[in-house]
C-alpha cells in the first residue's frame, strides 16, 4: 500500500524563506502570518492530510461513488467521517475572510492546504476544491443579501459548492449552452436544461450543495455574450437560513472514469430548478472566470501533489528493490544485488521528480502571493502588476503544472518496472488520477491559446515584458557569483529562447492565426521551464546564504543547491528544440486533408 508523508520542511522553507511571508505583515491580511502561525497550518495540515485522507485514498478509488434510485449518491467508506473531521478542524476556512467565518490567512495559505490535500487523496480534495471559487465569484459578484445567505456556510464547510458550465454538446464553446434561465415575478429564475461532468455535483457530505450554473435568460444573446450565471441550491434556503423545501434538481448519473473513482462526476439535471442571477445579466461569463481561474491554479497544484506522492513512493521503492550492480562496481558487495536507486536511469527519473516538484511547489506558492498583493498591497501600482503577473502564470501553472505532474507520475511508476502495473502498488492510481488534471478545468491546449492567444498581448504586452523584467533582473545579481553564476547564464540561455520565441510569434502570428496554434504548446513549455528555472535560481540563493551563515541544516541546503544545478543542465536546453518547433511554423501541421488521416484497407 503506498505512503505519503506531507514535505512540510520544504513548505515552510519557502513559505519563510523564499517568501518570507513574515516580511509583509504590514499588509492587510498578513498581520497573523508569523513564522510560529504559519509553521502551525503547515505541519497541523501535513498530519491531517497524511493520517486521515491518505489512508482512504485505495479505498475511494477501488469502491467508487454509488448513485440510488432517488437521485442520492453515497461517497465512498469512510469519506463522510473524514469529511466531518475536516469540518470541524476548519481546513477550508484557512484563507477565508474573517467577515464570514475564515482564518484570514493569506491565500498562499489555502493553497499549502489544497496541496496536501491532493496529495493525499485528491479525490477527496475534490469535494471542497470548487467551494473556494463559488466563494470567491460570490463574493466579487453576488449581491449582500446572497454573500449573508450563503457565504458563511460555505466558507464553514457545512455546504459546499460546485461550478456547472459542460453540457452534452459544448464544453469550451459556452456560447452554445442551451441551458435556459426563465424570470418569475419574485426575483427569481426556473433553470431547466442538463449539465455534465460536474465535480461533486451530488454527495452525502454536507445538507446542501450550492450550484452555480451558466445559462441562457430569453432573448440573450446566441453567443458568449449572452451568458448569466445563476445560483441554484439543491435545498431552498429560507429567509432565516434555516432549510427548505428540495430543488428540482437531480444527479442523473455518475460518469465512469478512468480515475478519481472516489469523487461523484455527475450529470445534472435542473428541471426548472430555482436560481438567482449571480451579477448582471449577460456578464456571467466574468463572473465565472472568477471562479474558473482560481480552479486552474487548484488543478497545477494537482499536478504537483500526484508528482509529489508518486515520487515519495518510487524514492522508497528504488531504495528497496535490488536489482543489478552499479556500473562502477558493487555498491553493496555483501548482498546479491545492489537497490535500483545506484542506477543512472533510474536517478534520472527521481531527479526529474525532484526538480520539478520543488520548484513547482515555490511557483505555486509564489503565485499564491501574488495573488494576495493583488489585494492587498498599498499602492495600485504593485496590485496591478501583481494581478497582471498571475494572469499571465495561471496558464502556466495549470498546463505545464499538469503535463509534467503526469509525466513525473508516469515515470514513477517505471521506476517499479512491472510491480508499477499492478493495482495493490497503488502507483496506477497516481497515473489515472493525474491524467484528469491535464483536461478539466480548460484542458491544456486551450491553456496555452488563453497564454498565446490572449496573456502575451494583453495591456500591449506589458505583462510578458515585466516578466522578462524580473528574470533578467534576477540572473543579472547572480552573475559572477562563484556558485550561482553558472545556474544564472544557464537560465539566460533558456530565456533568450522565450525571447526570440515570443518575437517569433509577433512576426508570424498575425498572417497566419494557425503558427500560434502550432506554437502555443511549445511554448507555454518553455516558459514553465523559465518561471520553474526562476525559483531554482531564487532557491539557491537562499540555500547558499544559509550554508554560508553556518547552517545545522546543511544537507537540506546543500541538495537544493545540487538540485538547481540538476534542473539547469537537464531542464533548461529543452527550450531550445521547443523554439525551433514554433518556428517551424503551421505548414507542415496543417498540410494534410481529411482524407488523407482515413484508414485505408
Amino acid at each position: 500500500m503506498p505512503s505519503y508523508i506531507a514535505p512540510t520542511r520544504d513548505t515552510r522553507f519557502v513559505v519563510n524563506e523564499l517568501l518570507d511571508l513574515a516580511s509583509y505583515g504590514n499588509l492587510p491580511g498578513f498581520e497573523s502570518a508569523t513564522p510560529d502561525i504559519t509553521d502551525a497550518v503547515i505541519n497541523e495540515a501535513g498530519k491531517f492530510c497524511a493520517e486521515v485522507l491518505a489512508p482512504l485514498n485505495q479505498v475511494g478509488d477501488h469502491e467508487g461513488c454509488t448513485r440510488h434510485d432517488d437521485g442520492s449518491v453515497t461517497t465512498p467508506a469512510g469519506f463522510k467521517e473524514a469529511f466531518k473531521a475536516y469540518q470541524e478542524s476548519g481546513w477550508g476556512t484557512v484563507s477565508q475572510p474573517e467577515a464570514y467565518g475564515g482564518q484570514g490567512l493569506p491565500h498562499v495559505m489555502g493553497l499549502i492546504v489544497e496541496e496536501y490535500m491532493a496529495t493525499a487523496n485528491q479525490a477527496f480534495a475534490m469535494y471542497p476544491g470548487l467551494t473556494t471559487g463559488a466563494v470567491s465569484a460570490i463574493m466579487s459578484k453576488g449581491n449582500p443579501e446572497q454573500q449573508a445567505k450563503y457565504l458563511p456556510k460555505m466558507i464553514a464547510a457545512e455546504w459546499l459548492g460546485t461550478m456547472n458550465l459542460t453540457e452534452p454538446h459544448c464544453g469550451t464553446d459556452l456560447g452554445m449552452i442551451r441551458t435556459r434561465a426563465e424570470p418569475q415575478a419574485d426575483g427569481s429564475y426556473e433553470i431547466t436544461g442538463t449539465k455534465i461532468f460536474i465535480s461533486a455535483g451530488e454527495h452525502d457530505l454536507t445538507e446542501n450543495i450550492i450550484h452555480l450554473v451558466l445559462a441562457k435568460t430569453p432573448g440573450a444573446p446566441d453567443s458568449s455574450k449572452g451568458i448569466s450565471l445563476f445560483l441554484v441550491p439543491k435545498v431552498l434556503v429560507n429567509d432565516d437560513g434555516t432549510l427548505g423545501e428540495r430543488n428540482s434538481l437531480s444527479c442523473g448519473s455518475i460518469e465512469e472514469k478512468m480515475g478519481i473513482h472516489g469523487n461523484a462526476t455527475c450529470v445534472m439535471n435542473y428541471d426548472g430548478a430555482k436560481g438567482w442571477m449571480i451579477g448582471e445579466e449577460n456578464k456571467g461569463l466574468a463572473a465565472m472566470f472568477i471562479m474558473m481561474n482560481a480552479a486552474r491554479i487548484g488543478v497545477g497544484i494537482q499536478g504537483l501533489a500526484q508528482a509529489e506522492v508518486a515520487y515519495q513512493n518510487a524514492v522508497t521503492y528504488a531504495l528497496d528493490r535490488r536489482q543489478g550492480r552499479a556500473l562502477t562496481g558493487p555498491a553493496e558487495p555483501e548482498e546479491k544485488a545492489d537497490p535500483i536507486f545506484v542506477h543512472p536511469d533510474v536517478r534520472r527519473m527521481l531527479m526529474d521528480a525532484k526538480a520539478f516538484t520543488e520548484a513547482m511547489r515555490a511557483l505555486s506558492l509564489w503565485g499564491g502571493l501574488q495573488i494576495d498583493i493583488s489585494h492587498s498591497a498599498a499602492t495600485e501600482e504593485e496590485r496591478a502588476a501583481a494581478d497582471r503577473m498571475i494572469s499571465l502564470l495561471t496558464p502556466v501553472l495549470k498546463g505545464y503544472g499538469t503535463d509534467k505532474g503526469y509525466e513525473v507520475c508516469t515515470n514513477m511508476q517505471q521506476v517499479y518496472g512491472g510491480h508499477g502495473y499492478i493495482t495493490e502498488w497503488g502507483m496506477e492510481q497516481f497515473v489515472r488520477d493525474a491524467r484528469i488534471a491535464m483536461i478539466y478545468e480548460g484542458t491544456n491546449g486551450v491553456q496555452a491559446m488563453d497564454l498565446c492567444g490572449r496573456k502575451l498581448a494583453m495591456n500591449g504586452g506589458q505583462a510578458i515584458q515585466e516578466f522578462f523584467a524580473m528574470v533578467d533582473a534576477d540572473i543579472a545579481a547572480a552573475k559572477g557569483d562563484e556558485v550561482l553564476g553558472p545556474l544564472a547564464e544557464q537560465l539566460e540561455k533558456a530565456l533568450g529562447q522565450q525571447k526570440a520565441a515570443t518575437m517569433w510569434f509577433m512576426q508570424n502570428a498575425m498572417t497566419n492565426p494557425n503558427n500560434l496554434g502550432a506554437g502555443a504548446h511549445h511554448y507555454m513549455h518553455i516558459m514553465g521551464i523559465v518561471a520553474l528555472g526562476l525559483m531554482w535560481l531564487r532557491m539557491a540563493k537562499v540555500a547558499q546564504a544559509k550554508l554560508a551563515a553556518g547552517s545545522d541544516d546543511k544537507a537540506f541546503y546543500e541538495a537544493k543547491i545540487a538540485t538547481a544545478r540538476y534542473y539547469m543542465d537537464r531542464f533548461t536546453p529543452d527550450a531550445g528544440a521547443l523554439r525551433r518547433k514554433i518556428e517551424a511554423g503551421s505548414e507542415s501541421m496543417m498540410a494534410l486533408g481529411e482524407e488523407a488521416f482515413a484508414t485505408l484497407a
